[in-house]
């Protein structure tokens, strides 16, 4: 049976109407420009490709926290490097059985990944183990705290957007005395996040 197109099979108006069907292939054939143009425009945001070598913080050197507990950042990926679209740190802790008070990022998603070691985490009501090989997303405004659950341990830890998490760091390290923690929560304040409850006990 020979199979037949007409005016019904797609539904289109016959005869078409030549200015519309010029204007249609007109837009069609201006997309690739179009997506072309934004994808410039994007590539414009990031102004050079860098390497950051294994052991080596991208910018500030090692940074040593005080107070909340005595991790060690490296800045793998600046804030300042992508207009504030995001910021990658490796994280290598120190502290068994520290970790963060219970805190909110308003305006950041996070990222954690663990390379090495296990980490306790509490979102919202719920607890997470994770170990080597894992990872935990956390949207932006969600209550979470994490605790170093082993001897030593390392984690990827990225934000987007970057926001102030970076001057956070370089903020603690600053500090020449351990923190009350009144102060640490001021500290919190002052880089977009807040503290709103004690750090997370291990069971």
């Amino acid at each position: 049976m020979p199979f037949n197109l007409n005016k019904s099979t797609f539904n289109i108006p016959y005869p078409m109407k030549r200015n519309a069907f010029i204007g249609s292939m007109a837009v069609i054939s201006s997309l690739p420009a179009i997506v072309f143009a934004k994808a410039a425009a994007f590539r414009g945001m990031i102004e050079k490709v860098f390497k950051t070598k294994a052991g080596e913080g991208r910018k500030h050197g090692h940074i040593q926290l005080k107070g909340v507990n005595a991790n060690v950042l490296d800045v793998k990926v600046s804030g300042s490097d992508t207009n504030g679209g995001f910021a990658i740190f490796e994280q290598t802790s120190l502290s068994e059985g520290r970790g963060t008070p219970l805190h909110v990022h308003p305006g950041q998603d996070e990222v954690f990944y663990v390379l090495e070691g296990a980490y306790e985490f509490l979102v919202d009501k719920e607890r997470f183990s994770l170990t080597a090989g894992e990872s935990i997303f956390l949207p932006r405004a969600v209550p979470h705290a994490w605790t170093q659950a082993s001897a030593k341990g390392k984690m990827l830890v990225t934000l987007q957007p970057a926001g102030k998490l970076e001057d956070f760091f370089l903020q603690m390290a600053a500090l020449t005395h351990d923190p009350s923690p009144q102060e640490i929560a001021k500290i919190f304040e002052q880089n977009e996040m807040k503290v709103i409850g004690p750090p997370l006990k291990l069971d």
